[in-house]
């Protein structure tokens, strides 16, 4: 098991591509805290992980809230007595053209999103320092051919991507290493974007070289299990698309 006595803090687990990463690393080895919002969702992870032979701690959180993040950080050190892995998945979507996003929504993808994961990292790095790893979820539409509709939610996105890059070259020598991916999965949110917008949706799954979107688990979840292990211990500040080839971050 590649991540055998590690810790892994994942949020907005409860569902989607962070309840694939979690299953994914503890498949791996790893304790894994889940964390998000929705009780009732993050058990539905944990006995999942338990079914499977893990170890998992439900632990609410709203990401938006810095009182939140510090109590779920706590938790997970009290239960689990230390955190090598974080994984910042958690965040509103402020979908819509530039006129149609109200400030309101812009204003919580932010905070919950670049915000979150600005607070989030502060609050673990010295837990996280000697043998410590970041994964950050940012995404590819700032590479759309198209922006049109995704410009609130791209500008929140590459605010992550600047942040994981930054965090990467600060804290390196200090044996923590972060990391930026951008996946397509089958999760909740994008299941209902193919339904609301299918012959979009159509097009844009036309555009995947592979011809399919990836599973949470098996495509997003173990990829990060990899990024978080020494097989990938010299692998630091980089945006990596897990899309089927889709995106060319060049």
């Amino acid at each position: 098991m590649m991540l055998h006595d590690k810790v892994a803090l994942v949020t907005g687990a409860g569902q989607g591509v962070g309840q694939g990463i979690a299953l994914a690393l503890a498949d791996q080895g790893a304790r894994v805290a889940v964390t998000g919002r929705t009780r009732e969702k993050l058990e539905t992870t944990c006995e999942l992980i338990a079914q499977r032979g893990g170890e998992a701690l439900p632990v609410v959180c709203e990401v938006k809230s810095a009182e939140s993040l510090q109590q779920c950080l706590e938790s997970v050190l009290q239960s689990f007595g230390g955190l090598q892995i974080l994984v910042n998945n958690a965040q509103e979507v402020p979908l819509g053209t530039l006129e149609q996003v109200s400030d309101a929504s812009f204003t919580a993808g932010w905070e919950s999103g670049p915000l979150a994961t600005f607070r989030m990292m502060k609050l673990c790095r010295e837990h996280l320092q000697g043998d410590g790893c970041i994964i950050n979820l940012a995404s590819s539409a700032a590479k759309r051919w198209d922006m049109t509709g995704y410009g609130a939610y791209a500008a929140t996105k590459e605010a992550i991507r600047s942040l994981t890059r930054a965090a990467a070259c600060e804290w390196g020598g200090q044996g923590i290493r972060v990391n930026a991916i951008l996946p397509h999965a089958t999760s909740p949110a994008l299941a209902w974007w193919i339904d609301n917008n299918p012959e979009e949706a159509a097009e844009f799954i036309a555009t995947i070289p592979q011809g399919r979107v990836g599973d949470c688990e098996q495509d997003i979840g173990r990829f990060v299990a990899m990024l978080c292990s020494d097989a990938s211990g010299y692998v630091n500040g980089q945006s990596i698309a897990l899309d089927g080839g889709q995106a060319y971050l060049g």
